[in-house]
């Protein structure tokens, strides 16, 4: 496998049944455990994102897992939906007849599975209990677990970004119970992003974006000394938690009836940050604060803690009782510059034992007696909440140790802790993506220096072309005129072809190029996140300040100005490629260049691995708004090779106003990648594919599953007519003449765009017509209701002015037409649907909805259910697919 070196290894951890007496020799736990839940197979051959990711007839089914072996897979897809009950999993066991007991014949026996037993005592104390069986719950905790233990790099990296957005803990350290080998989780953080507003309340100056790994904060870590009747995890949610409405970032004992004892999991260190919305009655605290939690006891993952005392600002141990062995240990640590407090239940413990040892470590610690709290049952709850909250406050105010996430991986490399960034691959690919972010100084500059093909030669040959295009279809044009065309096509493509790639471009070519599939990978998620770090200064601002960059367009406009700041990516780098195949292609058709000759006719070839592997590729430019046509159907010539056979396509488009929540929309249904963002992010449209399992793609009727995202492109003219209503019209004709299935994505009930109603008024002329669903977001009240059959009635059937004017662009002629008659569609049929809010709560502690992720799920299996019903356009193959995209 690609990539190895950056991969986890285990022992067989197994010996063979022997023969005549010797019973066989018992496995590990760990071992036990993947068997257990079907992921054995994947500790050699890692669990990859696109494995996650394939469509099956499980993606159309709300279903439960019956065996342990649903549970990694149930659990994989509920987190790509952002589902808040991901770790509330349930399992339905149903019995083989010949299995169940006689009197329970004809029952099923449901099983609830718990994320964690948090403090349970008893995940220490019943250590040598037995594991789970086929018929009894596994904690979810030991499954997070065993499916990081059995995922490749990408995978892991996507499992903790969405744990992330559900508001969940992350796990910081993984343990390894078999080798012994903890991980400290610095790359599977890296791909997450948090946003907040400093006090005082909010303004484009108090507006902060960074990754997680870079940010430094004050860390506060919450551990357990052997036995503590109170629950870490219960607190530091109490902690967390604004008012009276519960946070549970951490799972604990206390959320459902009965626990489950940890096999493997104990170890971990989970971590969550409280983030300020500049808003004083929401903020507990005024900046950003880390918390900490290890799973487990001290003296039993000493390591761990040795770890969390050199990154923490203070750390809190929970007790009721501190034994010889604990009070050693803890005046090892004499000399630390970490705060300790003590948290103890004195009448479980012995009382005067732990008087006793508490004496003595006050000056070895530099403690005083405030430093030690006493929580019993009559304690009253939200005033001890109250004072930790001030103790933590306090000390983030004072002068304290703040690291960043990077900074602790530092820390946990010296105490021998494995990183999981340290394998050669992602190094070298590190190394190459610094070499070439190092020399970006301003990115305007470095756009306008090095990616020299782009910018003012593309958009003159891009507007040559579109002319070339419009006189085709003009009937007889003068054959002068076609020859001027093409004459000054092929000067333009002429210039473009003596020039030579700079110097960034060929190491960004070079890191593409790579033999290694892990390392070409890596390198990209490294320029992607390399380029985000030097993007302008401008483009740090809040997502409302954002939008007012960005100009509202009337009539005819300048296209050589951006429409709003668009960062430098990695797209711009492919574009760069994408224009020397141009025009190289072009010399080539044109007799001007043997064929023979050609030096970049393999750039599709490495663009196409990077769409097999997940990135999105540009399918319209978003900086000249046109379609790059010969690297385009390059690119699809390519795919068809490389996908031989299976080579049945649908293609489902979503279109839609930036900032109306589409790509968020697309991302959550299938796990993509798309970028999301108010107004920030490339204007092109882009593409990525999604793979059919081969057991469900002759059900579905498709192999792959194309995904169109329309970005910025459709931007929302305010009137039918000029330059920019005709080109979004264009475009928007385009995305959905290649579409199966279209989306339209609303932000208000009356918020159809007109390039999109002129598009379906062009299309329904050539007769066709996609799937369509409107989809109507709810951006702001996540409670409110849907629209009613009514509401839904008089979207379909009231003309508006924009209507009007479309209708007579397109000379239609009798009378105003509506959207019901232009789209056939019947608002009893489903064709509109309502989706609640994204946030549950106010950003950024906000976690994903629980009914935007069920009502997306629903969305989802709509879709698929019209592409497997043939609801849908006639599919189509590759072939059909590349001569659709010429002829539009």
């Amino acid at each position: 496998m690609e990539g190895d070196d950056c991969e986890f290894h285990y022992g067989d951890g197994t010996n063979e049944a022997q023969d005549g007496d010797f019973p066989p020799v018992e496995r590990s736990r760990l071992q036990e455990m993947l068997s257990l839940l079907g992921l054995e197979t994947y500790q050699v051959q890692k669990l990859s994102l696109q494995d996650s990711l394939q469509i099956s007839s499980d993606s159309m089914k709300n279903w439960a897992p019956q065996v342990p072996k649903d549970l990694p897979w149930n659990f994989l897809r509920k987190l790509q939906a952002l589902n808040a009950e991901a770790r509330n999993t349930t399992m339905v066991l149903d019995m083989p007849p010949d299995a169940r007991p006689v009197e329970k014949e004809s029952q099923m026996e449901e099983e609830i599975i718990y994320w964690d037993t948090a403090d349970d005592i008893s995940a220490d104390i019943y250590s040598f209990s037995e594991l789970p069986t086929p018929d009894t719950p596994v904690n979810p905790l030991d499954l997070l677990c065993a499916l990081l233990l059995s995922s490749d790099s990408f995978l892991q990296q996507e499992i903790v970004v969405k744990m992330s957005l559900c508001q969940f803990a992350l796990p910081l350290i993984l343990p390894d119970s078999e080798n012994h080998y903890h991980t400290f989780l610095l790359w599977a953080m890296r791909g997450i992003v948090r946003t907040w507003w400093s006090q005082p309340p909010r303004g484009v100056g108090s507006f902060r974006e960074d990754s997680v790994v870079l940010f430094r904060a004050p860390a506060f870590a919450f551990v357990r000394m052997e036995v503590s009747s109170n629950s870490k995890s219960q607190l530091l949610n109490a902690v967390l938690s604004p008012g009276h409405r519960q946070r549970d970032c951490f799972w604990h004992r206390d959320l459902n009836l009965g626990t489950n004892p940890r096999e493997i999991a104990d170890g971990m260190v989970e971590i969550s940050w409280f983030l300020p919305s500049g808003r004083e009655d929401l903020d507990i605290f005024p900046e950003p604060v880390a918390f900490l939690n290890l799973r487990g006891d001290i003296g039993s993952h000493w390591l761990q803690f040795k770890l969390l005392t050199e990154i923490s600002s203070a750390v809190f141990i929970l007790t009721d009782n501190i034994s010889k062995k604990e009070y050693k240990l803890l005046y090892s640590m004499k000399g630390s510059a970490t705060k300790y407090y003590f948290i103890l239940s004195p009448y479980r413990g012995k009382r005067n034992t732990n008087l006793r040892f508490l004496n003595k470590l006050i000056p070895v610690l530099k403690m005083d007696h405030s430093h030690v709290l006493v929580k019993v049952s009559s304690t009253d709850s939200a005033s001890f909440v109250r004072r930790i909250r001030s103790i933590v406050g306090h000390v983030a105010r004072s002068p304290c140790r703040r690291l960043s996430v990077e900074e602790m991986a530092n820390a946990a490399r010296k105490l021998g802790l494995r990183v999981d960034e340290d394998c050669e691959e992602c190094q070298r690919a590190k190394d190459r993506m610094e070499r070439i972010t190092r020399k970006i100084k301003d990115s305007d500059a470095y756009r306008r220096d090095e990616l020299r093909l782009q910018g003012d030669p593309w958009r003159k040959a891009a507007q040559v072309e579109k002319e070339l295009c419009q006189v085709q279809w003009a009937g007889d044009p003068p054959e002068k005129h076609r020859a001027e065309l093409r004459h000054r096509l092929l000067e333009l493509r002429m210039q473009q072809n003596g020039h030579d790639p700079a110097w960034g471009v060929q190491e960004f070519i070079t890191g593409v190029s790579s033999a290694s599939l892990g390392e070409k990978q890596y390198f990209l998620r490294w320029m992607e996140w390399g380029l985000a770090r030097v993007a302008q200064p401008r483009l740090r601002q809040p997502p409302e300040t954002i939008l007012t960059l960005r100009p509202k367009h009337c009539g005819a406009v300048d296209f050589s100005e951006a429409l709003w700041p668009e960062p430098l990516g990695v797209e711009h780098f492919l574009r760069e490629m994408g224009q020397f195949y141009e025009a190289e292609s072009c010399l080539v058709e044109a007799g001007k260049l043997p064929a023979g000759q050609r030096r970049f006719a393999h750039f599709p070839g490495l663009a196409l691995e990077l769409l097999l592997k997940g990135l999105p590729l540009e399918l319209i430019d978003g900086s000249t708004l046109s379609t790059p046509l010969r690297w385009v159907t390059g690119l699809l010539k390519e795919l068809h090779i490389r996908l031989e056979r299976r080579s049945r396509l649908v293609v489902l488009s979503a279109l839609g106003v930036p900032g109306t929540g589409k790509s968020t929309l697309l991302n959550t249904m299938f796990g993509l990648r798309f970028a999301t963002g108010k107004g920030c992010g490339p204007r092109g449209a882009f593409m990525q594919l999604i793979t059919v399992a081969e057991s469900f793609s002759q059900d579905l009727g498709c192999d792959h599953i194309l995904v169109i995202d329309s970005g910025g492109l459709i931007g929302g003219a305010l009137t039918a007519a000029g330059e920019r209503f005709e080109l979004e019209a264009s475009l928007a004709t385009l995305i959905m003449g290649l579409s199966n299935v279209t989306v339209v994505s609303l932000a208000e009930t009356r918020d159809i765009p007109p390039a999109i109603l002129h598009a379906f008024l062009r299309l329904e002329k050539t007769g066709h017509m996609p799937n369509y669903q409107f989809v109507y977001q709810n951006l702001h009240d996540v409670s409110a209701s849907g629209p009613k059959p009514r509401e839904r009635r008089q979207l379909l059937d009231q003309p508006s002015d924009v209507s009007r004017a479309a209708v007579q662009m397109e000379k239609q002629g009798d009378g105003i037409r509506t959207l019901a008659d232009l789209a056939f569609c019947d608002p009893e049929r489903q064709h509109i649907w309502h989706i609640p809010g994204l946030w549950h709560g106010v950003p950024p502690m906000a976690a994903v909805s629980l009914g935007y992720s069920e009502a997306i799920f629903e969305l989802k299996r709509c879709l698929l259910e019209n592409i497997r019903n043939g609801l849908s356009n006639q599919n189509k193959n590759i072939q059909q697919l590349i001569e659709l995209v010429r002829r539009l």
